[in-house]
C-alpha cells in the first residue's frame, strides 16, 4: 500500500535518525577514547579490561579493533581478552569452530604473558564450546585443566572465584549428559555457593538452571519446576533474554510431562521467537524440537512433524548432537503413532547410534578417573605441602641432627602413647557394650522367672489342664527362644519387640490367675517392621509395673496399656501405663519386705539406650509420671520412652 509522510512525520523520521547517528558517533568516541587509555597504561588485572569494555564486550567489530590495535604493539592482555569475547560471539551464533580457534589464540596469549586470569577464563571457555558440541572428553580436559589452574591459587581474586564456579557448572553439565545426576548435583551445589558470596546473579540462575534440569532428569518435576522458576527470575533481574529462552523451554517441557500441553506450548512458542531474535542456533534448534514435542502430544501431527526436522536440520548443520538425538527419539514416537513403521525404525536406530557415542563407557570411565582425581585432589595437595614443609624444617635444622631426632623420637613416642590410649579406650567402650549385653541377658533369663513360669505350668499338668498347659509350654518356649535370639542381636525390629513382650506378659500372667489385662495399641502412621531398637528394651518397665505396681493392688482390675505413637519425626515414643498403687506406696512396701526384689533392669536399659543413641541425631529420653485420681489418690505410674529414629548419616544429607 502506498502512502505520503506528513510534514510532522518526516521530522520525527529525521529526528529519531539523527539522535540515533548522534548516540553511534558518541558511542564510537568513547570507545576510542577507551582503547587509547588502554594501548597507553596497558593494565595486566582481567578486572580492569573487563570493566572497561563492558559495553561493548559483544560488539564484534569493536573486539576486532581492539585485537589488531593490541597485537600491533605486542599488548598480548589486551589481545587475549579481545580474542575471548570474538569466541563467546561465535559461540552464541553456534559457530563453534571458530569459537574455539579464538580460545585457542587467546590462550596461546594468556601463557605467553603469563597472565593466570587469562588463562583460566580462555581453558574454560574452550570447555563451554566442546560441551556445546557433546564432545565429552575434551570439555572435561579444558575444564578439568582450567580448575587446577584455579584452585593452586593460594588467594584467588574474584574473577578466579567465579571462573571455578563456571568449571564446576560446567562439569556438572557434563555429568547431566553422562545421566550421573548425584556427581552433577555436587557441581552444582559447590558452584552455587560460590556465586551467593559474590552475589552473581547470572551464576545463580545459570545453577538453578542446572539443578532443576538434574531433578528433572530423575522424574522430580515439582522441584525441577522450582528451580527453573527460581533461574527465570535471576534472568528476569539482569534481563537475559538467553536465559529466559532456556527457562521457557525448561518450564515447556516439565508442563509436556505433566500434561499441561496448553501451558506448554505458549510457553515454547514465546521461547522460539526470543530465541530466532538473538540467532543463538543451539536454542533455536532446542524450541523448534521442544514445539513439535508438544504439537505431537496435542495431535497435531503434521505441524509437529514439520517443527521437528527444523530443529533437526538446525542441529545436524551445527553438530548439535544432543539435539540429533532429541529429534530423532521424538520423530520416531511420530512416525510409530502415524503408522509409519520403517521411518520409525530408521529415525529410532539413528538417536540411539549417535547416543552411543556420548555416552559410551570408554566416557563413563574417563569421568570416572577425573572423579577420582577430584576426590583425592585435597589429599595430594596436603600431602604436598608437608613434604615442602618437611624440606624447611630440615634445611632449618641441619646444624642440630640431634636434636631433631629426639624430636622425631618423642613424637614417636607421644603418637604410640595416643594410639595405645585410643585402642585401650575403644576396648573400654566395646567392654561396657558386651557387659551390658550380658547383665540385660541375665535381667531377662531371671531364674526366678523360669522356675516360677516352669512351676505354673507344671501346676495345669498337675490339674490336669492339658490345653492350658500346651499352650503355655509352647509360649514360653517361644518367648526362651526369643530371648537368646535377642541376646545375639544389638537391634530389632520394633514389630519383634512388641510380639516379644505380649510373650512375655502371656507368661507372667499366669501367675496371676490372667487377672491383668494387657493392650498394646499402635499408631496406624508408623510402621513397626522399619523402625529398629534395641532388643527387650521394653520387658524392665513392663516387670517394674507388675511388680512394683500391680502385685501390691488388691483391687481385681489391673490393667497395663502400650502405646505407640508419634509426636515429632525424630523420635517413636512408647508409653507404659498401669493402674497400680503407684510408686510412693510401693517403695514403702518395698522397705517393708524382708526379702527386697531388687531391680537392675532399669540402670542397663538406660546404658544400652544411651549406647544405642550414639548413632542418632538425637539422645533418648525416659520420663516417668505418677497418675492420681481427682482426689489426688495414687492411681497409677506411666513410662515415657522416646527412641531416637533418625540417624546421623540422614541428618546430615
Amino acid at each position: 500500500m502506498k502512502f505520503k509522510l506528513s510534514s510532522l512525520a518526516l521530522l520525527t523520521v529525521l529526528s529519531f535518525v539523527s539522535l540515533n547517528l548522534h548516540a553511534h558517533k558518541e558511542q564510537a568516541t568513547d570507545f576510542d577514547m577507551l582503547l587509547s587509555e588502554i594501548v597507553r597504561s596497558k593494565p595486566k588485572i582481567y578486572k580492569a579490561l573487563d570493566t572497561t569494555f563492558s559495553n561493548f564486550i559483544n560488539d564484534s567489530i569493536r573486539m576486532k579493533m581492539l585485537a589488531q590495535k593490541s597485537s600491533a604493539i605486542n599488548y598480548a592482555e589486551g589481545e587475549s581478552f579481545a580474542l575471548n569475547a570474538l569466541g563467546v560471539i561465535y559461540r552464541n551464533i553456534s559457530l563453534y569452530e571458530n569459537a574455539i580457534e579464538m580460545h585457542k589464540k587467546a590462550n596461546e596469549l594468556a601463557v605467553e604473558a603469563s597472565n593466570v586470569e587469562l588463562r583460566i577464563v580462555s581453558l574454560n571457555n574452550i570447555g563451554v564450546a566442546y560441551r556445546r558440541m557433546d564432545l565429552v572428553k575434551p570439555a572435561l580436559d579444558y575444564h578439568t585443566k582450567a580448575l587446577d589452574i584455579a584452585s593452586s591459587i593460594d588467594k584467588p581474586s574474584n574473577e578466579i572465584k567465579y571462573n571455578i564456579a563456571v568449571s564446576q557448572n560446567s562439569m556438572g553439565n557434563i555429568y547431566l549428559v553422562l545421566e550421573q545426576y548425584e556427581l552433577a548435583m555436587r557441581q552444582f551445589e559447590k558452584s552455587l555457593v560460590i556465586e551467593k558470596e559474590e552475589g552473581n546473579r547470572l551464576g545463580l540462575a545459570i545453577n538453578y538452571q542446572n539443578i532443576g534440569f538434574a531433578f528433572e532428569a530423575q522424574g522430580e518435576l515439582e522441584n525441577a519446576l522450582r528451580n527453573y522458576k527460581r533461574s527465570l527470575d535471576f534472568n528476569n533481574q539482569i534481563d537475559s533474554n538467553i536465559g529466559r529462552v532456556i527457562c521457557y523451554n525448561s518450564i515447556g517441557k516439565v508442563y509436556i510431562k505433566q500434561k499441561k500441553y496448553d501451558d506448554a506450548k505458549t510457553i515454547i512458542e514465546e521461547a522460539l521467537e526470543k530465541a530466532l531474535q538473538i540467532g543463538d542456533q543451539f536454542y533455536i534448534a532446542s524450541s523448534y524440537i521442544n514445539l513439535g514435542w508438544v504439537q505431537k502430544c496435542l495431535g497435531t501431527n503434521e505441524i509437529s512433524e514439520t517443527n521437528l526436522k527444523k530443529g533437526l536440520e538446525i542441529a545436524q548443520n551445527y553438530s548439535l548432537k544432543s539435539s540429533i538425538v532429541e529429534a530423532n527419539k521424538l520423530l520416531s514416537e511420530l512416525y510409530e503413532i502415524t503408522n509409519k513403521p520403517l521411518q520409525a525404525l530408521n529415525t529410532y536406530k539413528a538417536a540411539i547410534a549417535l547416543e552411543k557415542t556420548i555416552s559410551n563407557d570408554r566416557n563413563l570411565r574417563y569421568v570416572n578417573d577425573v572423579i577420582i582425581q577430584y576426590e583425592n585432589e585435597a589429599k595430594n595437595k596436603q600431602i604436598k605441602a608437608l613434604a615442602s614443609e618437611n624440606e624447611l624444617v630440615k634445611s632449618r635444622l641441619e646444624r642440630n641432627k640431634k636434636l631433631f631426632w629426639y624430636s622425631m623420637l618423642a613424637l614417636a613416642v607421644i603418637g604410640a602413647i595416643i594410639v595405645a590410649l585410643y585402642r585401650n579406650r575403644q576396648l573400654q567402650q566395646e567392654k561396657q557394650i558386651l557387659t551390658l549385653e550380658q547383665d540385660m541377658l541375665r535381667s531377662q533369663m531371671n531364674p526366678h522367672f523360669i522356675f516360677n513360669s516352669l512351676n505354673s505350668i507344671k501346676l495345669y499338668i498337675i490339674n490336669n489342664e492339658k490345653e492350658n498347659a500346651v499352650y503355655y509350654l509352647n509360649k514360653f518356649s517361644k518367648l526362651i527362644r526369643k530371648i537368646l535370639v535377642a541376646s545375639t542381636e544389638k537391634e530389632i525390629s520394633l514389630e519383634d519387640e512388641l510380639e516379644t513382650m505380649k510373650l512375655y506378659m502371656n507368661i507372667e500372667n499366669i501367675r496371676f490367675s490372667n487377672a491383668i489385662r494387657f493392650e498394646v495399641n499402635v499408631d496406624d502412621t508408623i510402621n513397626t517392621a522399619s523402625i529398629k531398637v534395641p532388643s527387650m528394651i521394653l520387658q524392665p518397665f513392663l516387670e517394674n509395673a507388675l511388680w512394683h505396681g500391680l502385685s501390691s493392688k488388691k483391687e481385681d482390675d489391673k490393667k497395663i496399656v502400650l502405646d505407640v505413637y508419634k509426636t515429632s519425626d525424630d523420635y517413636v515414643t512408647i508409653s507404659i501405663e498401669d493402674n497400680g498403687i503407684g510408686r510412693k506406696l510401693s517403695a514403702k512396701i518395698n522397705k517393708d519386705k524382708l526379702l527386697k526384689r531388687k531391680s537392675v533392669g532399669i540402670d542397663i536399659t538406660k546404658a544400652r539406650l544411651a549406647n544405642f543413641s550414639k548413632g542418632y541425631a538425637n539422645d533418648y529420653k525416659i520420663t516417668i509420671e505418677d497418675l492420681y485420681s481427682e482426689n489426688n489418690v495414687p492411681k497409677g505410674t506411666k513410662v515415657i520412652v522416646d527412641i531416637p529414629i533418625k540417624s546421623i548419616a540422614l541428618q546430615s544429607a
